[in-house]
């Protein structure tokens, strides 16, 4: 862990939260505070990083983990990414939040303990969680592997009422967690366990859409916006064989897109009409487009650049896309729809997918303060190793 962050850790108390959870990495458990709480079947209090108010910093404080049921699987975290969305949720910029509030929805650790009816771990693997740590497996979506579209509602890793334990689920921003075996993968041997952890997340989350809309070699792709999302999408595209065309507000991220293997990158700001104005030759060029944007902004500019059936999805924004014109869909039948995470299958599929084609999101293991100004480049990584004892 960074000098900087254990110099930031020391005043994290009168800080905003993102500057407040620059902090949260250096605080760890001593060897001999982990030691005194060894892991096992029993509900315990571990320690994590969280925030008790939406302008507070994140700082060090305890969580209560469940104890191992059935088909639990116990893990130790390694490594825990940090989203976009892990800041809105702290900052109750999408919605209400109960505090106190931890988050972390990407995270890779070992596992310590495995319920009696576990069969696809054991103790000693290492095992990932992303976004979901339960539904109701019964219905439709479920029994098809679409757990992310449950329809009683799934329980996401942290803020969603716990129905195994009651209050509030609490993410990875931890050093322990108990989950259900359905809802862990496994993470192949020989895997980078700090870039495998945001592919829970981000890569699932435009991984998921390229395989609903069967994008192939040779199709045309454009992702928009090139953040922790964005990458992605856009090295998952390149392996697939299609040719990719990013769309970035950001002019210093032009050589980066091009070393992830883009063919055209161009420089647009949000709420204007530059994609038209500098790229008409891209009318009816894209059989794909992948907007990863995390705000709301008009989509309208960029749907002409659809060709015949082509498709925007977006996975970014759950705002306003702006004012969409039929007449404008209609002319090439064009689509737009959306997309959410994905179900375990395919969480499984991309991490596989990923350490196969060896695919890694591009990060620094440092905290989470500089995301919000879009200086991540492109996925930040909390390293809950540190002090931690073998």
């Amino acid at each position: 862990m960074c000098k900087t962050c254990d110099a930031r850790a020391a005043d994290a108390g009168r800080r905003s939260v993102l500057a407040g959870a620059a902090g949260m990495a250096a605080a760890t458990l001593s060897p001999a505070a982990a030691q005194a709480q060894p892991s096992g079947a029993s509900a315990r209090s571990v320690r994590a990083y969280g925030a008790t108010s939406a302008d507070g910093p994140v700082i060090p404080m305890e969580v209560r983990r469940r104890a191992l049921r059935d088909d639990d699987i116990a893990i130790d975290i390694l490594y825990c990414g940090v989203c976009h969305s892990d800041i809105h949720s702290i900052r109750g910029e999408w919605g209400k939040v109960q505090y106190p509030f931890v988050a972390g929805h990407e995270f890779v650790g070992r596992v310590t303990a495995v319920g009696q009816s576990v069969t696809r771990l054991k103790v000693g693997d290492i095992a990932g969680v992303g976004c979901l740590v339960d539904s109701c497996g019964t219905c439709a979506n479920c029994q098809v592997g679409l757990e992310q579209y449950c329809l009683d509602g799934n329980t996401q890793t942290y803020g969603s009422p716990d129905k195994i334990s009651g209050g509030r689920t609490q993410g990875g921003y931890s050093e322990h967690i108990v989950v259900r075996e359905r809802f862990v993968v496994r993470v192949p041997d020989g895997a980078d366990l700090p870039s495998t952890a945001p592919i829970l997340c981000s890569g699932v989350t435009t991984f998921s859409p390229q395989q609903h809309w069967k994008l192939q070699k040779g199709q045309r792709f454009a992702v928009i916006g090139l953040g922790g999302l964005g990458h992605m999408g856009l090295k998952l595209a390149v392996a697939k064989g299609a040719r990719a065309t990013v769309f970035t507000s950001t002019p210093d991220k032009v050589a980066d897109a091009r070393r992830m293997g883009a063919a055209d990158v161009i420089v647009w700001k949000p709420g204007t009409d530059t994609p038209v104005e500098q790229a008409d030759h891209l009318a009816n060029s894209f059989d794909f487009m992948l907007s990863t944007v995390p705000e709301g902004y008009s989509i309208a500019p960029f749907l002409p650049m659809l060709a015949l059936n082509g498709t925007f999805v977006n996975v970014g924004a759950p705002g306003s896309l702006g004012e969409i014109a039929g007449s404008g869909l209609w002319r090439q039948r064009r689509s737009v729809a959306s997309s959410i995470i994905g179900g375990m299958p395919e969480t499984q599929e991309v991490v596989d997918f990923c350490v196969s084609h060896n695919i890694r999101p591009d990060h620094i293991r440092e905290t989470f303060d500089r995301v919000k100004g879009k200086q991540a480049r492109y996925r930040f990584v909390i390293d809950l190793t540190s002090n931690r004892a073998a």
